[in-house]
C-alpha cells in the first residue's frame, strides 16, 4: 500500500509542478492589466473552448454530478441535460456578439466594465453592484473548489481535511497569482483534456471488472428502486417542479463571468466558430460519461457502498487501478483529472474576482489614474485575500460540493444572465433597467436560498431552484423599468447597431 501511495504522489507531483511552471512562464509575459485579465484577446479556438468548458464544469463534473446520480438515481440527469442546452445556446448566440460588443464598448476588459460601457453608466452603479455580486457569489464558488480538492487529497492520501484543503488552495493560488489569464487558460486547456481522458477510461475498466455491460445492467435492475428510470428521484416519482429546477441550470450560463470572459478573449470571429464546435462536442461527451459514471459506480460498489457519494469516482479509480490492476501511477494520473476539474474552475474564479476588484473598484472608482504596476499589485493581493476567505468558508468537511456550486450558479445566472442577454439583443434596454434587473435578480436568489421565512426558506417551501424565480424577476424588472424610463441615447443605439451589423468592432491581435 505504501508503494501505491508513493506512485500516486509522484503522479500528483509531476502534474502540480507542470501547472506551476505554466504560471511562472506566463508571469514573465504578463506586462499589463490587459494581459493579466484578458491575455490581450489572443486565445485560439482550442484553448478558448477547452478552457471555457474546464472552468465551467469544475469538481462538480467528476464529483458532484456522479455522486448525485450514484445516491439518488438517473432522475438527476436532467441537470446534465440543462447544462448541455445552456452550453450550446451560450456558444451559438452569446459568444460572438459579446466579443464584438466588448470591443465596441470601450474595449472592455471585465464584465462590470462592459455593463458600464454598454449603458454609458457614469454613476458607477452597474460597475460597483456587479463587482459586489461577483465577490459574494465567487467566494462561495471558489470555496466549493477548495472543498472538492480537500476531499480528493483526504481520501487518496488519508490526511486530515484541513491539511488537504491547504495543499489544494496553495497550488491554485500560486499559478493564478503569478501568471494571470493566459496561465489560467493554458492550464485549463491541459486540464480539460485530462478531465475527458479520465472520464472515458475509468468507466470502461469498471464495467469490465463488474462482468461486462449485461452484468452491469442486471445488477442495476436488481436494485428495485427505479434507479435507471429518469422520471424517478431517490425511488420517488419526479415532480414537475423538480424537473424544471434541474433543466433551469441552463439559464446559469448566460451570467457566468468566468465563462463569458473566455468569449471576450478569443482572437477573431473564425476562432469563435471553431471554439463553438469543440466546446459543444466536449460538453456533450463529458456530461454523458459523467452520468454513466454515477450509474456504473452504483453497480461497482453494490456489495460495499461508499459512505460519501461524491467520492465515487475517486474510490473507483483506487479500486480499479491500484487494487485490481496494480498500476497506481496510472491511477494517480487519472486522479489528477479530478484535481484538474477542481483547479480549472477555482483559478478562473479567483482571476475574475481579482479583475473585478482591481479594474472595476480600484481603478474604476477609487483611483482612476492607477498605474499598470499598481493594478497588477492590487490584482495579486485580491487573489490572495479571496483565497483566504474561500479557505475559511470551505473549512467545514461536511459541506456539499453540489450544494455550494448550486447556490453560486443560481446567483450568477439570476444576477447577470438577464442583463447580458437583453444588453446584447434588446435595443431598448437602458441603464435603469439593467441596474434593477441585476440587483433584483441577485437579491431574489439570496432571499430564496438564505433568508428563512418561519421554519424554512422559500427554496425549502417550494422545492423550486432559486435560479428560476431570480432569472424571471431579473428579466421582468429590466424590461419594465427600461420601458418606463428614458430611451437610450443616439450614441448608445448606434453602438448597438454597429455590433448587430459587425461594423467598427475590429481588433488587432497583439504580436507575440
Amino acid at each position: 500500500m505504501e508503494d501505491s501511495i508513493i506512485w500516486i504522489l509522484v503522479a500528483f507531483g509531476v502534474y502540480l509542478l507542470f501547472m506551476m511552471a505554466i504560471g511562472l512562464f506566463y508571469y514573465r509575459r504578463t506586462k499589463s492589466s490587459a494581459d493579466y485579465f484578458l491575455g490581450g484577446r489572443s486565445l485560439n479556438g482550442w484553448v478558448a473552448a477547452l478552457s471555457a468548458q474546464a472552468s465551467d464544469m469544475s469538481g462538480w463534473l467528476l464529483m458532484g454530478l456522479p455522486g448525485a446520480i450514484y445516491a439518488l438515481g438517473t432522475g438527476q440527469i436532467w441537470i446534465a441535460v440543462g447544462l448541455a442546452i445552456g452550453t450550446i445556446l451560450n456558444w451559438v448566440f452569446v459568444a460572438s456578439r459579446l466579443r464584438r460588443y466588448t470591443i465596441r464598448a470601450g474595449n472592455s476588459l471585465t464584465m462590470p466594465e462592459f455593463f458600464e460601457n454598454r449603458f454609458h453608466d457614469r454613476s458607477k452603479v452597474l460597475r460597483v453592484a456587479s463587482s459586489l455580486f461577483i465577490m459574494i457569489f465567487f467566494l462561495v464558488y471558489t470555496a466549493s473548489g477548495f472543498s472538492a480538492g480537500a476531499k480528493l487529497f483526504s481520501v487518496v492520501f488519508g490526511i486530515e481535511y484541513i491539511w488537504a484543503l491547504a495543499i489544494g488552495a496553495f497550488v491554485i493560488l500560486v499559478y493564478t497569482f503569478l501568471g494571470g489569464f493566459l496561465a489560467v487558460c493554458w492550464t485549463d486547456f491541459v486540464q480539460g483534456l485530462m478531465m475527458l481522458v479520465s472520464l472515458m477510461v475509468v468507466p470502461l475498466f469498471a464495467v469490465s471488472l463488474i462482468g461486462g455491460p449485461d452484468k452491469t445492467v442486471e445488477v442495476l435492475n436488481g436494485l428495485g428502486t427505479n434507479f435507471l428510470n429518469p422520471m424517478y428521484d431517490n425511488g420517488e416519482p419526479m415532480s414537475f417542479v423538480g424537473i424544471i429546477s434541474q433543466l433551469a441550470w441552463a439559464l446559469g450560463y448566460f451570467g457566468m463571468p468566468h465563462i463569458l470572459v473566455r468569449f471576450m478573449a478569443i482572437r477573431d470571429e473564425s476562432e469563435v466558430r471553431k471554439s463553438r464546435k469543440i466546446a459543444i462536442v466536449w460538453v456533450i461527451l463529458s456530461l454523458s460519461i459523467a452520468c454513466f459514471l454515477g450509474i456504473i459506480g452504483r453497480a461497482f460498489f453494490v456489495d460495499a457502498p461508499i459512505s460519501n457519494s461524491e467520492n465515487v469516482f475517486i474510490e473507483m479509480i483506487g479500486k480499479v487501478f491500484t487494487d485490481h490492476l496494480g498500476i497506481p501511477f496510472v491511477g494517480g494520473l487519472l486522479l489528477c483529472g479530478i484535481l484538474a476539474a477542481i483547479m480549472s474552475t477555482a483559478d478562473s474564479q479567483l482571476l475574475v474576482t481579482a479583475s473585478s476588484i482591481s479594474e472595476d473598484v480600484y481603478k474604476g472608482v477609487i483611483s482612476k489614474n492607477a498605474t499598470e504596476k499598481s493594478m497588477l499589485l492590487v490584482s495579486r493581493i485580491t487573489v490572495l485575500l479571496v483565497s483566504v476567505v474561500a479557505f475559511i468558508i470551505a473549512l467545514d468537511p461536511n459541506s456539499s460540493v453540489m450544494g455550494l456550486v448550486s447556490n453560486a450558479w443560481a446567483g450568477f445566472g439570476a444576477t447577470f444572465g438577464p442583463v447580458v442577454l437583453l444588453g446584447l439583443f434588446w435595443r431598448r434596454a437602458n441603464r435603469a433597467g439593467a441596474a434593477s434587473g441585476m440587483i433584483g435578480g441577485g437579491l431574489t436568489v439570496i432571499l430564496w436560498d438564505y433568508i428563512p421565512l418561519g421554519s424554512a426558506t422559500l427554496a425549502g417551501y417550494t422545492g423550486l431552484y432559486s435560479l428560476v424565480p431570480g432569472f424571471l424577476i431579473g428579466i421582468l424588472l429590466m424590461v419594465v423599468v427600461s420601458l418606463l424610463t428614458k430611451e437610450p441615447s443616439a450614441e448608445i443605439l448606434q453602438e448597438f447597431d454597429d455590433v448587430a451589423s459587425s461594423k467598427g468592432v475590429k481588433v488587432e491581435v497583439q504580436a507575440e
